[in-house]
This record gives C-alpha cells, sequence and structure tokens, in this order.
C-alpha cells in the first residue's frame, strides 16, 4: 500500500506581502539589527578553521551579507527570499561547502522543510551557520496590544509572529539531520522614546505583521493609543524611555562526515562516576 504523504506545513505568514514591504523598506531602512549580525557573522566564520569555497547566502532581506563577506570564498550565491508559498531552494544536492543566512528563517512557513534542503545541499562536512529572530522578541510590544485590545476591544488579534526558541531550533537542527548542532542566543534591548517610534523602526526593518491570519482592518486609534500608555506603563525606564526587546539565536551545524568527533558508545568509558565523587568527598569536607 502507498504510503500517505505527510502534512504539509501551516501557512502562517504572507510570503508576497512580506517581499513587498521587504522592498519598500530598502527606500529608508534601519538595519542596526542586520548590520549587528552581519558583522557577528563575519567574526564567526573568521573563528572557523576552515576554508569554504562554494557559499550560497540563504534569503537574507539584502545584500549587506554579501557585501561584507565578499571575496572571502570562491563562489558566494545570494538567493533572493520568495514571493508565494513555495519555499524550495534552487541548491543541488552536495553542491556547498557552507550556507549562510542573515534575519530571514523567522518568516519560513516550514523551517524543518527548509532546513533538510540545506542540509542535503551541503557536501560532507559543510556548515551552516545562521542568525534568526525568535525567544521574547518584542514581548513588551505583543503584551501591550494584548492588554490593550482585551480592554477597548474586548479581544485579542494576532499582532506579533510566534517566534521559535532555542530549545526549538536546537531541535530542528537534529531533526533535519545535522551534526555537532550548536545554538546560542544574543540579546538586544534597545530603548525608544514611545512605542510609536518602535513601530515605525518596524516598518523600516520590513518586518510588520505579515501573519496570514492578521487581522484586515484599520485598528482603533483608541486602542493604538491605550496600546502605547501601556507600554509605558509597564516598559519604562525611570528616563521614561521604553525597553524592546530583540533575541537573536544563532544556529550552526555541520552535514556529518567521518572527520567529525563522535561520542563516546553507551559503555566505553574508562572512568566510573562513581570513583570520581569518592575522590572529590575529601577535598569537599575539607573546607
Amino acid at each position: 500500500m502507498a504510503s500517505q504523504p505527510s502534512n504539509p506545513a501551516p501557512i502562517l505568514f504572507d510570503r508576497g506581502l512580506l517581499a513587498r514591504r521587504q522592498l519598500r523598506a530598502l527606500r529608508a531602512p534601519e538595519t542596526f539589527l542586520l548590520d549587528r549580525v552581519v558583522e557577528d557573522m563575519g567574526d564567526r566564520l573568521l573563528a572557523v578553521n576552515r576554508t569554504f569555497n562554494e557559499a550560497a547566502d540563504i534569503w537574507t532581506p539584502s545584500d549587506a551579507l554579501e557585501a561584507q563577506l565578499s571575496g572571502r570564498f570562491m563562489s558566494l550565491r545570494r538567493l533572493a527570499p520568495p514571493q508565494s508559498v513555495d519555499e524550495e531552494l534552487a541548491l543541488a544536492p552536495q553542491s556547498l561547502d557552507l550556507a549562510l543566512s542573515a534575519l530571514a528563517f523567522q518568516f519560513v512557513n516550514d523551517l524543518p522543510g527548509v532546513m533538510a534542503q540545506i542540509r542535503r545541499a551541503l557536501r560532507p562536512d559543510g556548515l551552516l551557520l545562521a542568525a534568526i529572530i525568535g525567544g521574547d522578541t518584542l514581548t513588551e510590544l505583543r503584551q501591550s496590544f494584548a492588554a490593550a485590545e482585551a480592554e477597548i476591544e474586548g479581544g485579542v488579534s494576532p499582532r506579533v509572529a510566534p517566534f521559535a526558541d532555542l530549545r526549538d531550533v536546537g531541535g530542528l537542527l537534529q531533526r533535519a539531520g545535522f551534526a555537532l548542532p550548536v545554538t546560542d542566543v544574543d540579546r538586544v534591548v534597545v530603548r525608544y522614546s514611545s512605542a510609536f517610534g518602535l513601530m515605525q523602526d518596524l516598518r523600516r526593518m520590513g518586518a510588520t505583521n505579515v501573519l496570514v491570519e492578521r487581522r484586515r482592518a484599520p485598528t482603533r486609534r483608541t486602542t493604538m493609543l491605550r496600546m502605547a500608555e501601556i507600554y509605558g506603563e509597564r516598559f519604562a525606564d525611570a528616563d521614561g524611555r521604553i525597553r524592546a526587546t530583540f533575541d537573536i539565536i544563532w544556529l550552526t551545524g555541520w552535514a556529518p562526515d567521518e572527520s567529525q568527533p563522535k561520542p563516546l558508545k553507551p559503555g566505553s568509558a574508562k572512568a566510573r562516576l562513581e570513583d570520581a565523587v569518592r575522590q572529590a568527598k575529601p577535598s569537599e569536607e575539607a573546607k
């Protein structure tokens, strides 16, 4: 009997709307987050004791990464973000030594599928290095909007995209078949004069609400004003400026290769934990 196809990933993001907003944002962009990630990515690559020849930049929303890393590889191919629900990568199997992505994967509908495609495109011992917005990003804005809408309109609409946490991302790397997966978080707290300054920056990043289930009707002026009041009441410092959290999750994974370190097999250890604890006891008691 033929196997049933797996359930398709839910469509959370309107990729066409995202593409239009990112294009509009290029007219007067706000790039402080992307600039930080691009510089950090360059530094992280310098710490890797390896030469990469064929590299690809996957869906970074501008050419900033390409410009920063120009000349480091024999070839650096830039894949433009998709403008439809089709998230297929035009990458041949085992065609890359390095896959990079800066602040793009948080808008992917089928992130496990994209990870699996990248894994197939990497040669043995090839590297994926990416940064994704996640964790508690914009938690202050999310809470303030929810409280204002509940108070003024009697309900809450989806306004801020759901973000993956550190554990989720690490699990995705393992599920896609990457070896030696590593994840870490760079938390950036930015201060603004008001919530409206934050929202203006989000528009200039092309990062406003692109959820398929977003509310289509314009937000009431009274709701917006109340949101800003709540934001100031709950998340302002002593000088009156508000805080906005951005969590940048870094993920690293390698295509498996025989040359990579392997974990010890169960039962192969040459020392017992019991012996180590017994040896440690005298020094602990002497404190």
